[in-house]
Order: structure tokens, then sequence, then C-alpha cells
């Protein structure tokens, strides 16, 4: 399947992961990475130690970031134009549907992405996990882990690996209930 994908990664600020800390856009078309995109997000809320140490964000970080409605404006047009794409991407669509609907923000009521931890686990059966930093040694994929902008160009990077091994994505697309905040049906259903 040929056409525009929007790979994403968010961090989370707390274990309630509602609110984004920061996030990392990779567009794809063709069989290259064509723009990128990445802000640090005010989160409005606390942040957990946890969170802070696995992603190095801190209150003070984000303290002159946009929040998420004025980071909106910048990326629903990103978001909007093409097939959105991350790797354990329901974890991903579920902060994007929970801070559209915490900060009362319609865009759609649903969203068609694909995973590419799913997509590797099918296609790459022989690695023993389908992390993102695992695939990424396999691949070969430079990773600063848990920094959104470079998850989210891994997740491109991956993405373009399955597409010139001749993957199709059109099995792995299901679509995301961003009201209910669940995967609703896989593609052709």
């Amino acid at each position: 399947m040929t056409g525009r994908y929007i790979a994403f990664d968010v961090e989370t600020p707390n274990y309630r992961n509602d609110r984004m800390s920061a996030i990392g856009v990779s567009v794809v078309e063709g069989d290259e990475i064509v723009d990128e995109f990445y802000s640090l997000v005010d989160p409005e809320t606390r942040f957990d130690r946890f969170n802070v140490q696995l992603t190095g964000i801190t209150p003070e970080a984000v303290a002159d970031a946009p929040n998420f409605p004025e980071l909106w404006h910048e990326l629903e047009p990103i978001m909007e134009s093409g097939l959105l794409v991350a790797h354990n991407a329901p974890f991903d669509m579920s902060v994007l549907g929970r801070c559209l609907l915490d900060y009362g923000i319609s865009w759609r009521p649903t969203a068609r992405y694909a995973c590419t931890c799913q997509m590797g686990r099918r296609l790459m059966p022989e690695l023993p996990n389908h992390k993102l930093n695992t695939m990424c040694d396999y691949l070969g994929v430079e990773l600063d882990h848990h920094h959104a902008g470079s998850d989210s160009r891994a997740c491109a990077e991956i993405l373009l690996h399955y597409l010139s091994d001749g993957a199709d994505v059109r099995p792995f697309i299901r679509t995301y209930d961003l009201r209910r905040l669940c995967t609703v049906k896989k593609y052709g259903t």
C-alpha cells in the first residue's frame, strides 16, 4: 500500500496516560521520510517521578511549551493527512483520544491506524520481542528511546523497512474510536 503515513509517538507525564508531555511526528511518503515535527507539551498536570526518569521531561522543561489545544492547531493538518502509525499504537492512540476528550476538542469520531509493533510480530517472528529498542537494534535504526521525536522517526524507519520488503499495510489497519477510546474494527470489517 503506497500513500502517506503519519508515524507519531507521545510521552506522558504520569501513570494516568491522559496527557502528553511531548509529541513527535514523522511523515512518510513513498520510500522516504518527508517531514518531521517535535514539540514538548505543557500537560497542565502533575509529573510522576517514574515518567520524569523515563523521558527526562520535567515540569520546568515544559514551562514555556504550548498546551495540547495550542499545539493541536499545528498538529491537526498533519494528523489529517495520512494513515496514523505508531509503535504500540493502542497506547499512543489512547493518549491522543484522551487529550482530545479532556480538552473538549472535536476532531473526528474515529481514526484509522496501523501498529508497527503488531506488524513486526507477524513480519519478523524470529525476534525475541518486538519492543521499539529491540527492533531498532535488529534493523540498525538509530534510537534515543523515550524521546518522542526519535521514537516517531524510528517507527517511520521500521515502517519503511516493512514496505521495502513488500509488506502490505492493509491487513494491519485498525479503526480507533476516539470517543470510546478503543479499537472498534479491523480493516475490511
